[in-house]
C-alpha cells in the first residue's frame, strides 16, 4: 500500500492550512519545504517543534525534507560550504520531524559547463559521510535545471556513487521538460526504478514554440500516470507518493520562483490547486487499482 502526502508549501505558507487539507483527503503525511516564509534550513527549533506537534496531533508523518541542497554552482567553494551547512541543519530538522530522507540535487546546469558524473560523485563524498553517520538517506531528484536532468542521468550518477545512503527521488513530471526529452513513463521509470526511495508527482505540458514547461492538473498533462501507478503496483512499491502541485489556477508561477520554491508568491492559489490535484490523484490511483 502506498502512502500519500503533498509538499506543504504547494498549498500554503501556513502549515495549519496544509494540515487541514491533508486531513480533508485522509492523507498519510506532509512533506516539508518552505513554511512561514522560510526555507526548511531557516526554521528555528521552536518552529520545527511546532510543525512536529501539528503533525502529531493530526496523525500525520513527514516523509521527507525537500531541501535545496546542491542547487548551487558546481566548483564554487563558498557555495559548497554554505550548502553543507544547509544539509547539516536539514538533518537536525529531519530528526525532529521523524524522517530519514532529505531530497537533494546535482548543481545548476549551465551551458558550456558539464562536470563529469565522477566529479559530481566526488562532491557527494562529504555529504554521504555525514548522512551515513546520522542515519539519513539522500534522495537525488531528476531536475532539468540541474545536471541530472532526467532518470537516465540520475541512475548513471547513482551507479557511480554506489552507496546505500544515496537513492533517487523520482519525479515523472520533471521529465516533461527534460532537455533530452526522456519519456517519463515507461522510459524514465524503467531506467530509475531500482534506485527509487521516494516519488514526487506533478504534471505538465511542454510548450515547444515557447520553450517552456506549463504545469497542469495532475493527470491532465503528458505523464501517463495510470500506467506509472500500475507499474508501481506491479513492482511492489510501498513508499510515498508526494504531490508537488506546481500548477496554479489563473496564475503562472515565475520561473525563478519555480526553481527556488519559497514564500507567499509561490504558494498563492496553491490551496485550490492542491485540492484539485489531490482529487485527480485519488481518481488515477483507483483507475490503476492501487490501494491507498
Amino acid at each position: 500500500m502506498v502512502k500519500i502526502s503533498f509538499i506543504s508549501d504547494e498549498a500554503s505558507q501556513d502549515f495549519t492550512v496544509a494540515v487541514q487539507i491533508a486531513k480533508e483527503f485522509n492523507l498519510h503525511g506532509l512533506e516539508v519545504r518552505s513554511v512561514w516564509e522560510k526555507g526548511p534550513h531557516e526554521l528555528t527549533d521552536e518552529e520545527v517543534k511546532h510543525i512536529a506537534m501539528l503533525l502529531n496531533e493530526a496523525l500525520l508523518q513527514c516523509p521527507c525534507i525537500a531541501s535545496p541542497f546542491f542547487k548551487c554552482d558546481f566548483g564554487d567553494e563558498e557555495q559548497y560550504k554554505q550548502h553543507m551547512q544547509i544539509l547539516k541543519r536539514c538533518i537536525e530538522i529531519a530528526h525532529i520531524l521523524g524522517t530519514e530522507l532529505i531530497r537533494v540535487f546535482t548543481f545548476w546546469r549551465k551551458e558550456g559547463q558539464q562536470p563529469s558524473w565522477e566529479a559530481i560523485a566526488d562532491m557527494f563524498a562529504e555529504p554521504i559521510k555525514l548522512a551515513e553517520a546520522e542515519g539519513i538517506t539522500l534522495g537525488i531528484e531528476n531536475e532539468p535545471s540541474t545536471n541530472a536532468t532526467n532518470a537516465a542521468k540520475v541512475a548513471e550518477l547513482l551507479s557511480i556513487i554506489n552507496h546505500p545512503s544515496v537513492k533517487a527521488v523520482w519525479d515523472p513530471g520533471n521529465d516533461v521538460f527534460d532537455p533530452d526529452r526522456e519519456v517519463p513513463y515507461p522510459d524514465g521509470y524503467e531506467r530509475i526504478k531500482n534506485f527509487i526511495v521516494h516519488i514526487h508527482l506533478k504534471d505538465g505540458i511542454w510548450v515547444a514554440d515557447e520553450n517552456r514547461f506549463e504545469p497542469v492538473r495532475l493527470g491532465e498533462g503528458e505523464v501517463d500516470y495510470v500506467g506509472q501507478f500500475k507499474a508501481l503496483k506491479r513492482d511492489g512499491y510501498e513508499g510515498w507518493l508526494s504531490l508537488e502541485t506546481h500548477y496554479r489556477p489563473k496564475v503562472a508561477l515565475p520561473e525563478d520562483v519555480v526553481q527556488m520554491p519559497k514564500g507567499s508568491q509561490f504558494s498563492f492559489m496553491g490551496d485550490v490547486a492542491t485540492r484539485e490535484c489531490l482529487q485527480n490523484l485519488l481518481k488515477l490511483l483507483r483507475e490503476a487499482g492501487v490501494e491507498v
